[in-house]
């Protein structure tokens, strides 16, 4: 008797420990269930037959690392005009990463952008008069809503990553000689180093560390009634390869650089800058916005350049897309799955907060919609579409995180998983058809079966058996 006891134990401890159940919430089409959580889905033995999706963790991809939007100039002006009370609840709920949404990579620009009451940079002259010491340079149009904003959400989560991302040069850096149109002149190459320079240091000496920069908001766009500035490749490789990247290498070795931060449409502009031999050295990435073009365009220039971190930096949702059904499947797939799938470690969309008016805004969008909606009046939050897609991957997204392998485009079914450093799963689901599905999720010896409706968007999550 004591023998078989023995036996019996020994057999249970070395049998690897299964999940009795994952954990699933949903999002449905029709907008009537939000992240809602479900019943737990019982875990049981994989068996032959039936539509499944297949996850295997020892199948390893890149790190990733975050999910976030903006804290355009518009975005932080109506957080921090909510009384205290409602503003820290608002930030809580969007980065705390155990009871809130746990947003963890943020974006800025650096002054002025179409999303501003004013537009402006760090080092504004009157017309005529240059400013090649940076005498001038100054923060006060960020200390105003910007920088606190950034300040209590980095209060909430310690680890947000920040991006910088000018609009434009100061206007008597540009040929130009505006913040409208024009180019970077190559006489003030030096000093638009050196105003990155003076920003990195102007935001570490006010508490918000930055993580990466990219050298222009899409650089290939000149807009007619808000900031803008046109970098070809060649003036981007030489501006980085003689001056940005020296400069950073020098004064900010953990800051990472950037290139692109424009459109799935056009890859071969960062290839020819990655191509250059004296840029490539700084450049750490390349990041995306999602306007056109599509998001397979990521893959190439990743294979190419495999040490280098892919981003999605920029996607808004807006007025052109109010059908929540179509906005919630297209953001899911290439924001979310597809990004991920293409070797993205992020996804940071356009605004935070925009108010019912999708504004303030001077130029540009006029029909934006940003994360939440606050009520210039009556300070009301409204969570969009746009929050909810964050959610089914910033929720269950851990530091540590990898893509790991899931089957996808599997009848209609489409999905990407992460595997954290806790052990814990997350299978992020989109249910492209247009009727349910059933079917089994299955890996390490375990399944679990579920049914999704038409449309719907699901997180998965169990914990992975122990060896």
């Amino acid at each position: 008797m004591r023998f078989r006891l023995l036996l019996v134990l020994l057999c249970i401890a070395v049998a690897p420990a299964y999940a009795a159940t994952a954990r699933l919430w949903l999002t449905t089409a029709d907008g009537q269930q939000r992240l809602a959580p479900q019943p737990d889905v019982p875990a049981s033995k994989p068996s032959a037959g039936g539509l499944q999706i297949r996850v295997d963790d020892a199948r390893q991809f890149q790190p990733v690392e975050g999910f976030g939007a903006s804290f355009s100039e518009s975005s932080s002006w109506l957080i921090q005009r909510l009384p205290d009370k409602q503003r820290q609840q608002l930030l809580r709920e969007l980065f705390d990463r155990e009871s809130g949404l746990g947003l963890s990579v943020t974006r800025v620009p650096m002054g002025g952008s179409d999303f501003s009451r004013t537009h402006g940079t760090y080092d504004d002259m009157p017309a005529g008069q240059t400013d090649p010491a940076l005498e001038k340079f100054s923060l006060a149009r960020a200390q105003g809503e910007v920088l606190p904003a950034l300040r209590a959400a980095l209060a909430i989560n310690p680890g947000l990553k920040v991006f910088l991302s000018p609009w434009s040069a100061p206007a008597w850096m540009k040929t130009s000689g505006s913040l409208i149109k024009g180019r970077l002149d190559p006489k003030h190459y030096d000093a638009f180093a050196r105003y990155f320079d003076q920003t990195l240091a102007g935001f570490k000496a006010q508490g918000v560390p930055v993580y990466g920069i990219t050298l222009q908001n899409e650089p290939h766009f000149e807009p007619g009634d808000y900031p803008g500035m046109r970098v070809e490749p060649a003036e981007r490789a030489a501006f980085i390869g003689n001056h940005l990247g020296p400069l950073l290498q020098r004064q900010w070795p953990q800051v990472k650089l950037f290139d692109w931060d424009h459109n799935w449409d056009q890859p071969e502009s960062p290839l020819a800058v990655l191509a250059d031999a004296k840029a490539r050295p700084f450049i750490a990435g390349v990041a995306w916005h999602c306007y056109g073009g599509d998001v397979s365009a990521q893959s190439p220039v990743q294979e190419k350049y495999p040490q280098i971190e892919t981003w999605m930096t920029e996607c808004s949702g807006g007025n052109w897309a109010p059908k929540w059904s179509e906005s919630l499947a297209w953001m899911t797939q290439n924001l979310v799955i597809g990004n991920l799938r293409h070797w993205g470690r992020g996804t940071i969309l356009w605004n935070l907060a925009l108010d019912e008016n999708s504004g303030p805004h001077l130029g540009g969008c006029g029909d934006c919609r940003g994360v939440v909606t606050v009520d210039s009046k009556t300070g009301a939050v409204t969570r969009n579409v746009e929050y909810y897609v964050l959610g089914h991957a910033s929720r269950f997204m851990k530091s540590g995180a990898r893509r790991i392998h899931s089957d996808s485009d599997v009848q209609g079914l489409h999905s990407v998983a992460l595997l954290n450093a806790d052990g814990s799963i997350a299978l992020i689901l989109l249910n492209a058809s247009a009727e349910p599905r059933s079917f089994a999720v299955v890996g390490s010896g375990q399944s679990f079966a579920t049914t999704f409706p038409p449309g719907a968007v699901g997180t998965l999550v169990w914990q992975r058996p122990r060896p």
